[in-house]
């Protein structure tokens, strides 16, 4: 029974493909079948085409890599407070102002690199029946050249000069109660220009720490006078203008976005004389600052210093601002 329906099935598939291949190649004579063909209502033209060549000129693009990358940062703060003659609050009447300019340049093209910063602070108040006083005065210009030796690793040339604009005094009261200012420094009394060769340590874009085998540092101290109330002159032996030393230095660099909008930035340089590893200077500088909105900001800054060509104890500073603040580019 099997047999005699596959035998069915077989009959029928071949009935089929036959009969379509007989209706698919039926012949259909067209000799004696009057077809006409519409005629074309468009009107039509017999002839040549003849092309004309067309010189097209190359554009150029006036296109140049710009291998520098810059920004600078303009900022200005003030503090006012008035107080009425019967105010029993207490109080003084003052006035602060305060500027700040940061330029930072940098070139990096195949395995060259060169970075130039600028940091100009200056600021002063003024309280009422007191003398003036500053509350920042700085100049820092650093130049850092560099070539990449591997992933992580620079062999760098650096030179930096450090000094301030202004007299820095300390004050005191004389038997009468006024207020004394005594001088203890000025521009380039003193002022330092250092020298570095060695190797850069750079993992990532927001650290760096460079180590200077090979530092030289010169220590100015031009104003002969000031030794007088200032006796350890800055490590200048007195009547001199100039000291030499030759250190081992290491400068490590942060700069981080810790939080939306805030960022922290951080400097520490060492700096070891080899001629007496006892007289180690350190310095920190840190600067936290967020951004309130497209101009206003507010800034906390930190110093700590020991320094025992300026004293024997560690020095500090700190200061918090609110002011505006300009960026370029934006």
């Amino acid at each position: 029974m099997k047999r005699l329906i596959l035998t069915l099935f077989a009959i029928s598939g071949f009935y089929l493909s036959t009969s379509a291949q007989e209706i698919d190649t039926v012949p259909i004579p067209l000799k004696d079948m009057e077809i006409k063909l519409k005629r074309n209502p468009l009107p039509s033209r017999l002839g040549t085409i003849t092309f004309q060549p067309v010189e097209l000129k190359p554009a150029l693009v006036q296109a140049k890599i710009n291998y520098w990358k810059t920004k600078a940062t303009v900022g200005i703060n003030a503090n006012q407070a008035s107080f009425s003659d019967n105010w029993k609050g207490g109080g003084t009447n003052s006035i602060a102002i305060g500027a700040l300019l940061n330029h930072k340049a940098e070139y990096s093209k195949e395995s060259y690199s060169y970075t130039s910063e600028v940091i100009l602070q200056y600021g002063k108040v003024k309280n009422k029946d007191q003398l003036q006083k500053k509350t920042n005065d700085r100049i820092y210009w650093d130049n850092k050249a560099a070539v990449q030796l591997s992933k992580n690793w620079y062999f760098f040339a650096s030179l930096s000069f450090e000094s301030q604009f202004d007299k820095g005094f300390s004050y005191s009261r004389d038997a009468n109660g006024n207020e004394v200012a005594k001088i203890l420094s000025r521009f380039m009394s003193p002022g330092y220009l250092t020298q570095s060769l060695g190797f850069e340590y750079k993992p990532s874009k927001v650290f760096s720490t460079r180590i200077g085998t090979g530092t030289a540092r010169q220590t100015f101290v031009l104003d002969t006078t000031i030794y007088k109330t200032n006796p350890k002159n800055f490590g200048v032996e007195v009547g001199k203008k100039l000291r030499n030393d030759l250190a081992f230095q290491v400068v490590s660099n942060l700069e981080k976005e810790i939080i939306k909008n805030t960022i922290l930035k951080a400097k520490y340089n060492m700096f070891i004389p080899y001629e007496d590893v006892k007289e180690t200077d350190h310095r920190l500088d840190v600067v936290v600052t967020s951004k309130l909105n497209r101009f206003l900001n507010v800034s906390l800054t930190g110093v700590i210093l020991y320094d025992k060509d300026m004293d024997l104890k560690v020095q500090s500073s700190q200061a918090l601002a609110l002011g505006v603040s300009f960026t370029f580019p934006r």
